[in-house]
């Protein structure tokens, strides 16, 4: 059974950065995307950032290009979220969410819906 333990939130004030964690354990074999989604209140999951484990390959959303930085450490399965520049908007609970599959298909990043294991999620909070 894959379990997620994400850590790492928090409140910051706008301009302030946090770095979030995702441990993930029971993962069958190496190849598999790990990334980071986000609820707002009133609003759907968004998709923020994915990473590949084998080949390294990533996606962000246009909202956190150049703010965020995804990357993982394959020898202890845990992917990391570096954010800076935050902004109120950004206020959100994160999801760590893993599964077998490309993170990306041609120019088509995984949606929610391929995502099979997620962790309870963690609070960040950016005020104005």
């Amino acid at each position: 059974q894959v379990q997620l333990a994400e850590s790492g939130g928090g409140s910051v004030q706008a301009g302030g950065s946090l770095r979030l964690s995702c441990a993930a354990s029971g993962l069958r074999h190496s190849g598999y995307c790990m990334g980071w989604f986000r609820q707002a209140p009133g609003k759907g999951r968004e998709r923020v950032a994915l990473v590949y484990s084998g080949g390294g390959s990533t996606y962000y959303a246009d909202s956190v290009k150049g703010r965020f930085t995804i990357s993982q450490d394959n020898a202890k399965d845990t992917v990391y979220l570096q954010m800076n520049s935050l902004k109120p908007e950004d206020t959100a609970m994160y999801y760590c969410a893993t599964e077998y599959v490309p993170c990306v298909i041609g120019n088509i990043p995984a949606a929610e819906v391929d995502f099979g294991y997620w962790g309870q999620g963690t609070q960040v909070t950016v005020s104005s």
